[in-house]
């Protein structure tokens, strides 16, 4: 099973477990964790399920595609280093134990 870790800008976490890889903005949407919107259906396609992956998590993430930068370019919270788009991000094994930041807004 991997897991995830959302951590709100309050503060508060919710850990998500899951036995199928799925990316994290479904897991997100799945359990009802609340900032990850998933306008699009993980699409790469509205940008709000904007997060931002902690450092120790970035050099096992895929590169950024086009279609990701792009929508990256106008999310609402500041963009950083660590930005992604959590639908684009597959929760897997490679990935297990992930802790992402949830932006103050989408």
């Amino acid at each position: 099973m991997a897991k995830v870790t959302f951590r709100s800008s309050d503060g508060s976490e919710a850990v998500v477990g899951l036995d199928t890889p799925m990316s994290i903005m479904r897991a997100a949407v799945t359990h009802n964790v609340a900032g990850i919107v998933g306008e699009c259906g993980g699409n790469a396609m509205c940008a709000t399920c904007h997060v931002y992956v902690r450092e120790e998590f970035l050099d096992r993430l895929p590169e950024i595609e086009d279609e990701e930068e792009e929508m990256l370019d106008g999310v609402t919270a500041p963009r950083s280093h660590r930005s992604r788009l959590s639908c684009q991000l597959v929760l897997d094994d490679a990935l297990d134990g992930i802790v992402v930041d949830i932006p103050e807004a989408q």
